[in-house]
């Protein structure tokens, strides 16, 4: 029990509370923290002749100043409880600070025993899911108790992740060898597993930490390497025999026109000829399958932002044109890789702002070319821009591997351009063949 709240008759406080007595109550703190909250052992600290005229009066003995003078807490508590304030040398630090001593070694004890406990109740998960002998586990947990991501949310989020993941490999897994049977297993939506293994549809969103754990375990048991990616997260997923959600995300397609005679590439024709734009998912994506989308050779334009692509849907622009609309969903990056794998030229343009820079690094990554994103073109950008279209640039500068110069003009001018401001430059592109 603390005694925060308590109290020291007024003239004991007053002489506790000399400023020379500060790094006293500071090291006998930090001292009981380690030390089980129990007065033992002493203290090394540099007295002057005011703290050590206090601490002799104290204690009813001579305590000569000097540097490295050694204190006996149980001296110190002794004196203490003796004095008018009749409390001990805990209660008192804790009056004189307002706040507890935190017995960190009963914390870490009792954090060594949080943590046994999560381990021996994954062993026992394992277990009772036949997964325990699987040849992948023993690697996987090593994994987890090497990271932080575990650490980081607790041992009581910790255990609950654990149970959940241990519960959705159980569905997905096989017991013999805990490998995967999605080839001839039960399918699963992701909804629907996360539902039927902790109560909400969202138990295994992206942003969980039983996904995250779950999707470790299963790269572990079939051999793959541990996901960093939207899409490797998806490919995951997907070779468990869960389907992830193929229908919100989307990518903006305008004249696209595939040359197949299959019916997906003759509607997506009717389309352009109607001047209609695409919201192309990931599903859509699917079901395309590999029929070629452009003519060989043919440059692909791609836009960060709708409004350039509502520009273009106005302008009747008559090349290919994709919008990520800011950070591309899974459907954007895979239709950009399928495009650069078939050979069509892929050119991006984006915002010139620290975002829109980390998007297109993303973007050129995968193998795009910049499209009017080099320093010269910003400087052009800036060098036009009046007061009204004039706004700083925030956040933490990105690299520009593609031009290093960006990146230091971008610096050096302090100012953000947006892609509405130079529309006119892109629709010009655009409208030539």
């Amino acid at each position: 029990m603390t005694d925060v709240n308590g109290s020291l008759p007024p003239a004991l406080q007053a002489y506790l509370s000399v400023p020379s007595l500060a790094s006293v109550w500071s090291a006998a703190r930090t001292r009981l923290e380690r030390n089980g909250l129990q007065p033992t052992g002493t203290i090394t600290v540099d007295l002057d002749q005011s703290a050590a005229e206090h601490l002799s009066g104290l204690v009813g003995a001579t305590i000569a100043p000097g540097a490295g003078r050694r204190i006996s807490l149980a001296v110190l508590d002794t004196a203490l409880r003796g004095s008018s304030g009749g409390r001990s040398l805990v209660s008192v630090l804790e009056i004189l600070d307002g706040r507890a001593i935190v017995n960190r070694r009963a914390t870490r004890e009792q954090n060594q025993a949080d943590w046994s406990n999560v381990w021996q109740r994954l062993d026992s998960a394992l277990h009772d899911a036949g997964l325990a002998g699987a040849p992948w586990v023993p690697g996987w947990v090593a994994s987890l108790k090497r990271g932080g991501i575990l650490t980081r949310a607790g041992s009581i989020a910790a255990g609950k992740a654990l149970n959940n993941a241990v519960a959705g490999l159980a569905l997905l897994l096989e017991p013999a060898n805990g490998r995967g049977i999605a080839e001839y297993g039960q399918s699963w939506e992701l909804g629907a597993l996360a539902s039927r293994v902790t109560g909400t549809a969202h138990g295994f969103d992206e942003t969980t930490l039983a996904s995250s754990v779950l999707l470790r375990a299963a790269a572990h048991a079939l051999e793959r390497p541990i996901p960093e990616s939207a899409n490797d997260r998806r490919d995951l997923w997907a070779a468990l025999g869960v389907a992830t959600d193929t229908l919100s995300g989307t990518v903006l397609v305008w004249q696209v026109r595939p040359p197949g005679s299959d019916g997906w590439s003759s509607m997506m024709r009717d389309r352009s000829d109607l001047g209609v734009v695409t919201h192309l998912t990931l599903h859509e994506l699917g079901v395309a399958g590999s029929v070629p989308w452009l003519l060989p050779g043919e440059v692909v334009s791609v836009c960060e932002n709708p409004q350039v692509m509502q520009a273009a849907v106005r302008a009747a622009t008559t090349t290919p044109l994709l919008c990520l609309s800011g950070n591309p969903a899974s459907v954007g990056t895979r239709l950009l890789a399928r495009l650069i794998e078939s050979g069509n030229p892929v050119r991006y343009h984006g915002d010139f702002d620290w975002p829109g820079m980390s998007i297109a690094g993303r973007v050129m990554k995968q193998g795009a070319a910049a499209w009017r994103m080099s320093a010269e073109d910003y400087t052009t950008a800036v060098a036009a821009l009046d007061a009204d279209h004039a706004i700083a640039l925030t956040g933490r500068a990105v690299p520009t591997p593609w031009d290093p110069g960006l990146a230091a003009a971008m610096s050096a001018q302090g100012l953000a351009v947006h892609e509405e401001f130079v529309l006119a430059d892109l629709l010009g592109d655009l409208e030539r063949r």
